[in-house]
């Protein structure tokens, strides 16, 4: 299984970690003896013989290596921002929002990391039959954010504030997360 890029390996790995399937503990039986003196993803899809890698052997497999080697902070940004499950990106969003230095006020800063993980989708309206968190339309209101008062241009300010370091959090695992895709030699190369 080869990714033609970090963000595809990233968002298909914490995508295959929602999926509810006993099958996924598959990629387990790849583990070989060793591995850790060397052996790679890539390795281990040319060792596999005919029967193969599938795609959710390699994304189960990608999600466990991520979430062993990033920094929990790393893993976090990702999962806030990338992941479908419901209760993994509600609890890595909730290790994100201590970790950000602002003025602003506990809830408003709690509100701008829901929000930013969270965006709002046109067309939907509250609360879905799936698995998917959708926000209510007063969430996205900075008014219910803090009960002070303060002025509009204060509110988006510390919300673009807020939004520049989590994005910045996502930038340096991305780059993180490349770092071992590409030592795993799963990573196409881009041509120049």
């Amino acid at each position: 299984m080869i990714y033609t890029s970090t963000l595809a390996a990233v968002v298909s790995a914490l995508a295959a970690e929602a999926i509810d399937n006993t099958s996924k503990q598959a990629w387990q039986k790849l583990y070989r003896p060793g591995y850790a003196e060397g052996g790679s993803l890539e390795s281990l899809i040319r060792s596999s013989g005919e029967k193969g890698i599938t795609r959710m052997d390699a994304d189960c497999w990608v999600y466990a290596r991520l979430h062993s080697q990033l920094i929990p902070r790393h893993w976090n940004a990702l999962a806030a921002k990338y992941s479908t499950h419901r209760q993994k990106k509600r609890d890595a969003i909730e290790a994100l929002i201590p970790l950000i230095a602002t003025p602003a006020p506990r809830r408003f800063l709690g509100m701008a990391v829901y929000t930013w993980a969270i965006p709002k989708l046109k067309g939907v309206q509250g609360k879905r039959s799936t698995d998917m968190i959708v926000l209510e339309d007063w969430f996205y209101s900075m008014d219910n954010w803090e009960s002070e008062g303060r002025p509009e241009s204060t509110r988006r300010g510390w919300r673009r504030n807020i939004h520049k370091v989590v994005d910045e959090m996502v930038k340096e695992a991305l780059a993180e997360a490349e770092g071992i895709l590409r030592a795993e030699g799963i990573l196409i190369e881009m041509a120049a």
